[in-house]
């Protein structure tokens, strides 16, 4: 019986060896390529590496901050990993007080989450990878393709005047290839933007929402909109930046300005806001990508003595309008579709829309509404990648279309 047992062991070993050998081996040394970090002084979660901020970057290591000496440990109001955090004194997209990891070329998926903060962007590879997230212990995801074997991030502006925190990091390798999936990126202002948290929030833009109305096994959607934003700023102040360092043949670029720009503090006269949309304009077609122009909607209380909402002279519409005609872009004239929508439902369940005791920004019911008009006119159109229609476990609440 002795023997047997030997020799049943013998051959389960020969075949375990087998096995082992049909798999490629790693290299001596290999870089991972996922990783968890949870940063500050406090108690290291399970599962996670600790940071503190005066951990230098060593080749050895293969993870740590360029320069900790512009890095300070600062406590979190989270749980968890978001009970404590770093803070990055210096700060910028240019910036080279940056936490690095080395990782093999390929793409990647990040998920940030903050400490506390008011209001912050993210950057990587010298450009804005997430727009503006608020609240403290925000959490936010980005992919990114990594082609020069090491991912260099900090967090930042954001808001001037607020700290600029990170709690913790999650990193996933999602391809060997270093090129991002078919993506969606949206430019626009607080009627399009994020808020956090992301599946909770109370006031959203419709470009928070989009992502329930594409074709999530053909494109990403890149939100890039941010509250008070003006065309002059979009182009110069980085965000067109980024999308630009990424954007390629297949993706397309939703742009919807004027609400801002039109604000006689902006000093953007309608002939200026023209040319600044008319430059992202080209600079997205000279990527082989497709730009497609967007209107904004009106106020909730745009309705005449009939019941009918219009709001078709605001916001510069008719140079938008202009402009995709002269550059043979797509336009989605959501002022004209949603005035259409909110006449059909009529003016109290308009103003329900809204956030409460304001005629301009869409809570979430009406962010989704607002996201279901654009995808269902880009559906309409011919561009591919757009239902038109919610995804299952969309928002029951959100109303829908009259019949």
């Amino acid at each position: 019986m002795k023997r047997n047992v030997g020799l049943m062991a013998v051959v389960f070993v020969v075949v375990l060896a087998a096995w082992a050998e049909s798999f490629p081996a790693q290299p001596a040394g290999a870089e991972p390529s996922h990783y968890r970090f949870d940063f500050g002084d406090g108690d290291v979660e399970k599962g996670y590496i600790g940071i503190k901020a005066s951990d230098r970057y060593t080749e050895k290591q293969r993870y740590g901050f360029n320069t900790p000496e512009h890095m300070i440990n600062v406590p979190a109001s989270g749980t968890g990993v978001a009970s404590d955090a770093v803070q990055f004194v210096t700060y910028g997209t240019k910036s080279d007080n940056t936490f690095q990891v080395d990782l093999p070329n390929g793409l990647y998926e990040v998920k940030v989450t903050l400490g506390n903060t008011t209001r912050a962007s993210v950057a990587a590879e010298g450009v804005y990878q997430i727009i503006n997230m608020t609240g403290n212990n925000a959490v936010d995801s980005f992919q990114i393709p990594i082609t020069d074997g090491q991912l260099n991030l900090l967090v930042t502006e954001g808001k001037a005047g607020t700290n600029f925190t990170l709690s913790a990091l999650e990193i996933n390798k999602l391809s060997r290839h270093p090129v991002t999936n078919r993506t969606v990126y949206i430019g626009g202002d607080s009627t399009v933007c994020n808020y956090y948290p992301l599946d909770s929030s109370i006031q959203a833009g419709w470009g928070q929402l989009f992502p329930s109305f594409v074709d999530s096994g053909t494109f990403l959607v890149r939100n890039m909109a941010s509250g008070g934003q003006i065309a002059r700023g979009f182009r110069n102040d980085g965000q067109l930046e980024a999308i630009l360092k990424y954007i390629k043949p297949g993706d397309y670029f939703l742009l919807e300005m004027g609400i801002n720009d039109t604000n006689p503090k902006n000093t953007t006269t309608e002939a200026q806001f023209k040319e600044y949309m008319r430059d992202m304009v080209q600079q997205v077609k000279s990527k082989g990508a497709t730009p497609v122009l967007v209107t904004p909607q009106g106020r909730a209380t745009d309705f005449n003595a009939e019941g009918v909402h219009s709001s078709v002279n605001r916001w510069y519409r008719a140079s938008t309008l202009a402009l995709a005609q002269e550059e043979n872009v797509p336009l989605v004239d959501l002022n004209v579709l949603s005035s259409a929508y909110f006449t059909e439902i009529g003016p109290e369940a308009t103003l329900a829309l809204y956030m409460k005791g304001d005629t301009l920004h869409p809570n979430r019911s009406g962010a989704e509404v607002l996201a279901r008009l654009v995808a269902e006119d880009l559906k309409r159109q011919g561009l591919d990648g757009f239902t038109g229609e919610r995804k299952p476990g969309a928002d029951p609440a959100v109303p829908n279309r009259p019949q």
